[in-house]
């Protein structure tokens, strides 16, 4: 079987303010999760792009909408972390605002990958995030990221409690092991954005 290789991507903006994100065509599947959860890196291994995403040690850099293109129909979104971003309660507000809406409105979205510690799922933020997705009826895939950190038994484990506790909160998302420095899950992940970009 080939290996599933991610297409050329490209970044294409950065965006503050609803007015100015690209014009809502074709499909576009978003990232979010809690700050340090690996969601940056996430985005480099799966695109195959080292450095497309911002990382950082520093939980929260990521402050804007990053927009990534593949082609003019087919797009990623680095959303903002949510958790303990170094920011003023104000500013965090306005994040929130900004991307309450455009999870509302964006019908180019096609789905929502949230990244997850696999040492720390399902906190309290995710849930709500987890809620929000379902109520507006957004697919919503989860990577348990960091499983290099666990055994092997400890990582099946805490996927096995996660599907678990997924179904104690009747949530129907998909969730799967993840490591971006073994690839761990990688062929899965791509196959399930690029499934979803071309439906």
């Amino acid at each position: 079987m080939n290996a599933i290789t991610f297409p050329p991507i490209l970044f294409l903006k950065s965006v503050a303010q609803l007015n100015q994100l690209p014009e809502d065509k074709g499909s576009e599947i978003a990232f979010i999760g809690r700050s340090n959860s690996g969601k940056s890196t996430a985005i480099n291994t799966i695109t195959g792009v080292k450095g497309l995403a911002r990382t950082s040690k520093t939980p929260g850099r990521t402050q804007l909408l990053n927009f990534f293109e593949i082609n003019p129909e087919q797009r990623l979104v680095d959303l903002p972390g949510y958790g303990y971003a170094h920011v003023n309660t104000t500013k965090k507000e306005d994040w929130e605002k900004v991307i309450a809406i455009y999870l509302k409105t964006r019908r180019s979205l096609k789905g929502l990958i949230i990244t997850m510690d696999s040492r720390h799922p399902l906190k309290e933020r995710d849930q709500s995030m987890l809620t929000w997705a379902s109520h507006y009826q957004i697919p919503v895939y989860i990577l348990l990221t960091k499983v290099d950190k666990l055994s092997r038994q400890q990582s099946l484990k805490v996927l096995q409690e996660t599907k678990q506790q997924l179904i104690k909160l009747n949530d129907i998302s998909a969730v799967q092991l993840f490591s971006a420095p073994k690839k761990i899950g990688l062929e899965s992940a791509r196959k399930t954005i690029l499934e979803w970009l071309n439906a």
